[in-house]
């Protein structure tokens, strides 16, 4: 007995004998072969590294008005596991289908999805606790605010206290774009990985983009960071603001002109480029159809995405005839007094014909131009002129070859003239291609004296939190094109294209301004085919105002506008009017003959006085013997600001803004009643972004948006409209302070 309890002590001393050396085995493993190692991964958990993200520059236009900016987002998630514990499973997939679904869609796909992230598990059928939700991602303040609402809900019908639901909402940022389908093309946008995609998000993604920074501290392995712990922190470094050369104001006259055009001719589409011609800085450039960076995964034709006043290359036409023109008065071959034989010359064997194919008889080359004839600049450009000195000009004007233009997907146009007949027809505009861009530098090269410009569209860069100007982009002059003499008197010849008894840009032509400009109407080549479609158009106006001394110059293409291109006067010509007006109009510009008083049907027309700092009572005496209509916004002693401006035009009768207070700090003040143009100086004056709809006199108004930036919504109704409606309902205006748009100055 006494023997087996000494073998079953031994076995036993030998059993912890040997897990003992095991240990020790292990320990001396551990410490000393694997220490390393392991000392590694202690100092990785040790240390925490946080990745500090940047903010990211906004862009603005050339006031300072917002375009692009992040605005706080939010993402929805759920956490199946506490779903399936509080049991209210049916609630969350009711609640969260009726928040995120589409308004014009049933929804019953997304109850599908949202019913199957509630209930989703891993491999080994536990609940997982983290699922995003596709459709909540980076969604707006308000729609954050429904969820939370529904979460309140959920907390109240549970019969015990939830502090979570099972919903997670988590903030993050997001790209948004105030103005909504404003200059779209040209900024571009950021897709739902955040990724910049299109004009300027794209192109200038280094600089808004900014640096990341880090944090890195010493934790214990439940993330309490260590007393006295070595803290390294690189802070992030904001992306910088990136300010543009378009003006917002111009931009919308662009878009609504064109928007109309769009939507009563139905052309494939219509686009617009405006340009300062002295800087060739752009004003505005737009296209239709449009679309909203905001929105733009609901755009159907993903080629609606592109600018095509860049990407897009086609045949001008007779707007092209101007570097003929140029090119003839240039050398000394322009007489307009010369006559020549309409309707048909041979090259080569084989007729080119006008475009009405008898042509006019014999008539002068002033005629020619007027009349828009084809065989009068085959004749300046092959005749008068040759081969070799016609294509020289083409280059000078900066066709063959890209603009290089800051926006990305620039196509060069291209000039393959081979044979006698190619060159004939490139006088005027057929054979030859080129992009909107192009076609705005040449005519601004004429308007600003006979320079080529570089276009650009980014004016300089800003430090996004003082605003300094950390990088500026100054005009660029490429070469000179044609003499200051020879510049001026092409003006005067495009002048009579407008004003001319025979001139085909008659709709152009403005009120009280000097127009030069030319129509352009071009066959469209087959496409894949050699040869041109039957009564398939390219129609097109190119032009600049005032002639003595050029503010904007602008290109407006419409392709396939038109089956009759008799109709073509009615398209582009009077969309650039249209435009125009309103742009003169904002940017001040007298005009083209001085006004000392009309005849009796007219308003007498002058100068603008100088209300700064009077009292409103004081200004109202110093106008009242003229007719002008003053009107006051905000309160203070002293006019800080007015409009028009001191030494601006201004007719009797017509309205004359003050400001008591700096116009940032003013509310939005009530327009019901108000016409578009009386609306538009409004806000324009005050600094406030609007949006319009409809057409006539305003009939209701409303605040959208997010963000440092709003928009002020005016739905606008036809007098007769505003008969037939159903009276409104009594609403005090809105003059809180919550109801002034913020901007950024």
């Amino acid at each position: 007995m006494i023997k087996k309890t000494r073998i079953r002590t031994l076995l036993i001393g030998g059993l912890f004998t040997l897990l003992f050396l095991c240990l020790a085995g292990r320990m001396y493993w551990i410490q000393v072969v694997q220490a390393s190692d392991w000392q590694q991964k202690a100092e990785e958990k040790w240390n925490e590294n946080q990745i500090l993200k940047p903010d990211r520059g906004a862009i603005v236009d050339r006031n300072g008005k917002v375009l692009a900016e992040d605005v706080p987002a939010y993402t929805i998630s759920v956490n199946p596991k506490l779903i399936d514990q509080n049991g209210h499973g049916d609630a969350i997939v009711k609640g969260l289908t009726s928040i995120l679904k589409d308004p014009n869609d049933s929804g019953a796909e997304l109850e599908s999805r949202i019913r199957t992230a509630v209930s989703k598990k891993k491999e080994d059928g536990t609940f997982l606790q983290n699922v995003p939700i596709k459709e909540g991602s980076r969604l707006s303040r308000e729609k954050r605010d429904e969820v939370q609402n529904l979460i309140t809900e959920l907390q109240k019908k549970q019969k015990r206290k939830l502090d979570n639901t099972g919903i997670d909402i988590t903030e993050e940022k997001k790209r948004y774009y105030p103005g909504g389908t404003l200059a779209a093309h040209v900024i571009g946008y950021t897709n739902k990985e955040d990724q910049p995609v299109q004009g300027l998000e794209k192109l200038m993604k280094d600089t808004l983009i900014g640096v990341p920074g880090h944090l890195k501290t010493q934790t214990d392995g439940k993330g309490v960071e260590f007393m006295n712990a070595k803290v390294d922190l690189k802070p992030a470094v904001n992306g910088k603001t990136v300010r543009t050369t378009i003006d917002q104001n111009i931009q919308f006259y662009m878009e609504n002109a064109l928007s109309k055009m769009y939507d009563k001719w139905q052309p494939k589409s219509i686009s617009a480029v405006a340009a300062d011609p002295k800087t060739m800085e752009i004003l505005g450039m737009a296209s239709y159809p449009n679309f909203n960076p905001n929105e733009y995964s609901k755009v159907k034709n993903i080629g609606d995405l592109n600018n095509i006043t860049v990407s897009d290359q086609y045949e001008p036409g007779s707007t092209y005839k101007i570097v003929t023109l140029a090119g003839a008065i240039e050398e000394g071959v322009f007489n307009p007094e010369d006559k020549f034989q309409s309707g048909s010359i041979q090259v080569q064997g084989k007729p080119v014909f006008d475009w009405n194919r008898v042509g006019w008889g014999r008539i002068t080359y002033l005629d020619g131009l007027e009349y828009s004839s084809n065989v009068a600049f085959v004749k300046l450009g092959t005749e008068k002129m040759t081969h070799d000195k016609l294509k020289d000009y083409m280059l000078k004007f900066g066709f063959g070859v890209k603009t290089n233009i800051d926006l990305p997907s620039e196509v060069s146009g291209s000039l393959p003239m081979k044979y006698p007949s190619d060159f004939a027809r490139s006088t005027f505009g057929q054979g030859v291609s080129v992009n909107t861009v192009q076609q705005v530098a040449a005519f601004a090269a004429i308007a600003n004296g006979g320079n080529l410009m570089k276009p650009h569209v980014v004016k300089d860069i800003l430090d996004s939190k003082t605003g300094e100007v950390l990088q500026s982009f100054q005009p660029e002059v490429i070469r000179r094109v044609v003499s200051e003499a020879t510049a001026k008197k092409t003006s005067g010849y495009l002048e009579n294209v407008v004003t001319g008894k025979h001139g085909t840009g008659k709709t152009a032509a403005m009120e009280g301004f000097r127009v030069a400009g030319k129509t352009g109407t071009a066959n469209k080549v087959i496409e894949g085919k050699r040869g041109y479609a039957e009564n398939v158009w390219i129609t097109s106006f190119c032009g600049y105002v005032p002639i003595e001394d050029p503010q904007v110059v602008m290109c407006v293409i419409a392709d396939e506008a038109v089956k009759d291109y008799h109709q073509a006067k009615e398209v582009a010509p009077v969309a650039f009017k249209e435009i125009m007006t309103q742009t003169m109009k904002y940017l001040g510009v007298n005009s083209s003959k001085t006004v000392i008083k009309m005849d009796k049907s007219e308003p007498l027309q002058f100068k603008a006085p100088d209300l700064s700092n009077m009292t409103f009572a004081e200004a109202k005496e110093a106008v009242k013997n003229s007719g002008i209509v003053l009107e006051q916004f905000g309160q203070g002693d002293k006019i800080v600001t007015q409009f028009p401006r001191p030494g601006m035009d201004i007719r009797e009768s017509e309205h004359m803004y003050v400001a008591m207070q700096s116009t940032n700090t003013i509310s939005v003040p009530d327009l019901a009643g108000k016409s578009l143009r009386e609306a538009m100086e409004i806000t324009s004056f005050l600094g406030i972004n609007i949006k319009v709809t409809g057409e006539g006199y305003v009939a209701s108004q409303r605040l959208d948006g997010e963000g440092s930036v709003q928009t002020l919504v005016l739905e606008l109704m036809t007098q007769e409209e505003l008969k037939n409606r159903p009276s409104p309902s009594p609403s005090p205006p809105p003059t809180n302070k919550e109801n002034k748009p913020k901007s950024k100055k």
